[in-house]
């Protein structure tokens, strides 16, 4: 469903960010206190790095001259320091 939004060129980081802060996170954590926190703890943070590398593409390295997708330490340093 949202797919296709955080695909889109033409809409903003900010905005794709705000909506899986508003869409995801809160359609994830419904009812989350009730839940046991042992595999599923593991998938839900897999899911959420799969939405931010979608969110945030690829990048290009100058040195190799190809494309690269994010780390998880360059994901969160984005994070920590908003677009």
């Amino acid at each position: 469903m949202l797919q296709k939004y955080f695909r889109n060129k033409n809409i903003s980081k900010k905005l794709k960010l705000r909506l899986k802060n508003t869409i995801i996170d809160n359609t994830l954590t419904y009812a989350s206190e009730t839940w046991i926190l042992t595999k599923s703890d593991r998938k839900q943070t897999f899911f959420e790095r799969k939405v931010y590398r979608r969110i945030l593409g690829l990048v290009y390295d100058n040195e190799k001259e190809n494309w690269r997708i994010l780390t998880n330490k360059v994901i969160y340093a984005m994070l920590k320091h908003p677009l």
